[in-house]
């Protein structure tokens, strides 16, 4: 498993962005660089029709990023992506999935080992022009996500004296840390990144952990149930897809269903999730927003809050919720992040308590609960 620790080398702005495409069908990949290349910011570097091709071409192209397809002669993407983690661990992969029970399986297993992101593979239905399109507004934004941006002010490092890591942000009052009870649940909210991300935190959960953990990834149908499955086998806990009434207790970790929002709600003197297909919130279904929200509504401040590496700003009216009732909350520095959009927002806001490398997250949830 392939975990970023350190700083990862990322083209910065102004510099345009170095992709090498691996496919085995030649209309994939003649689909794929038209749609890259049209983007003044993307730089084709070059093609390859399996992993060995590949192999032998990343040294000397050096990509940023690097489309791939699992299914492949010779050597397939998974094995592929194997030895890229060994020799390359900076270079970004997009993986290429099908919507079908086994495309998602793999796209899963690729994910956990590394890979940093996926999309759908054009459909064989439709004309070539529509596939276009649906693959320009899919890939380019993702290939472009990994753009390093400028770091913000005053971002704390690891644990900070409450008043440098909570600073007030316009709005939001400061927390009350030394009145709140014992902490009742722990809240995640991830995106680009995540099932590796996942991969690295689940199985440092202690097997006696005390609280529930609820978990919101940005995945489809099918994906999020095989997320689940990969986690299951990394720990003691029980792990589980999300469904209608799911209880929430201690020792068990419930991860949203892809096109389903999340909530958390009390029924007597239990508690259990409610799902629906209410309208995407920052153009996502399952939203971080959802469940952050409904969280500070039942837990108030006996909850912490987890933002992990993610692309966009979903989760941070969520945080801001959570944070008004005393929730503590914690986001993944830049450093070890895939893209630091979704923390890099909170730290921006100023709305965390601290912000820490993908190793210490565990740590510091043990320690406030």
């Amino acid at each position: 498993m392939a975990v970023t620790t350190s700083e990862s080398p990322r083209p910065l702005p102004g510099r345009r962005i170095r992709v090498l495409v691996v496919d085995d069908s030649v209309v994939i990949r003649r689909l794929v660089t038209t749609a890259l290349s049209e983007d003044p910011a993307i730089e084709l570097v070059g093609s390859a029709a399996n992993g060995v091709i590949a192999l032998a071409k990343v040294p000397q192209v050096n990509p940023d990023v690097i489309t791939l397809d699992i299914e492949m002669p010779e050597m397939d993407g998974i094995t592929f992506l194997k030895h890229l983690r060994k020799d390359y661990p900076h270079i970004r992969v997009i993986m290429f999935s099908t919507l079908t029970t086994r495309g998602a399986s793999a796209t899963i297993d690729a994910l956990v080992l590394g890979a940093d992101d996926y999309v759908t593979k054009a459909s064989n239905e439709g004309s070539l022009d529509e596939s276009m399109v649906a693959l320009r507004q899919q890939l380019v934004p993702k290939v472009k996500q990994f753009l390093k941006t400028p770091p913000p002010p005053q971002t704390a490092r690891g644990p900070q004296p409450a008043a440098t890591a909570a600073a007030t942000a316009p709005g939001i009052r400061p927390h009350a840390h030394a009145a709140h009870g014992p902490r009742q649940i722990v809240a995640i909210g991830v995106s680009t990144g995540g099932p590796t991300a996942l991969a690295a935190l689940v199985p440092m959960l202690p097997a006696d952990l005390r609280v529930p953990v609820v978990i919101v990834q940005h995945m489809p149908p099918m994906f999020t149930g095989f997320l689940a499955d990969r986690l299951q086998k990394q720990t003691p806990l029980k792990v589980l897809e999300a469904a209608e009434g799911s209880k929430v207790e201690p020792g068990t970790i419930l991860i949203a269903p892809g096109d389903f929002h999340m909530r958390v709600r009390r029924n007597g003197t239990s508690l259990e999730t409610t799902l629906n297909q209410g309208p995407p919130e920052n153009s996502c279904r399952p939203a971080v927003d959802v469940l952050f929200r409904s969280v500070a509504e039942v837990f108030g401040d006996a909850a912490i809050g987890v933002v992990l590496t993610g692309m966009g700003q979903d989760g941070l009216r969520g945080v801001e919720a959570m944070r008004e009732q005393g929730a503590y909350i914690i986001v993944q520095d830049e450093a070890t992040s895939v893209v630091w959009g979704m923390p890099g927002a909170i730290a921006r806001a100023n709305l965390a308590d601290v912000v820490v490398g993908l190793p210490l997250i565990v740590p510091q949830i043990l320690r406030h609960l």
